[in-house]
């Protein structure tokens, strides 16, 4: 049977981030500001997020590295079990091989 739970260690911690966008076909459609129907400008959301947040978010990098801070957050609140979700997995599998074949 395969593993489904993870138990990690404090050296065992991700020290960055999968960025999915970087491996889709094809570039998501932007998010659109609900007052304008415009795709939202990073300054439009400044007022609401950090800019490293909407760095990240626009970033078309594999992998994001975690700051040191978010980190050790983490460390803290762990060891909290890390469960691996196999049907979200079929189903992320199955709609990308529909996308490719449209």
């Amino acid at each position: 049977m395969d593993t489904i739970k993870y138990v990690l260690t404090e050296n065992q911690m991700p020290k960055a981030w999968y960025n999915i966008q970087a491996d889709l076909p094809q570039a998501l459609p932007p998010v659109l500001n609900p007052g304008t129907g415009k795709p939202i400008t990073p300054d439009e959301l400044l007022p609401l997020f950090p800019l490293a947040l909407i760095e990240q978010e626009v970033s078309q990098q594999r992998w994001i590295e975690i700051p040191d801070a978010v980190r050790s957050i983490y460390c803290q609140w762990r060891p909290t079990p890390l469960y691996r979700a196999r049907r979200l997995e079929q189903a992320v599998l199955y709609t990308c091989q529909n996308l490719l074949q449209i």
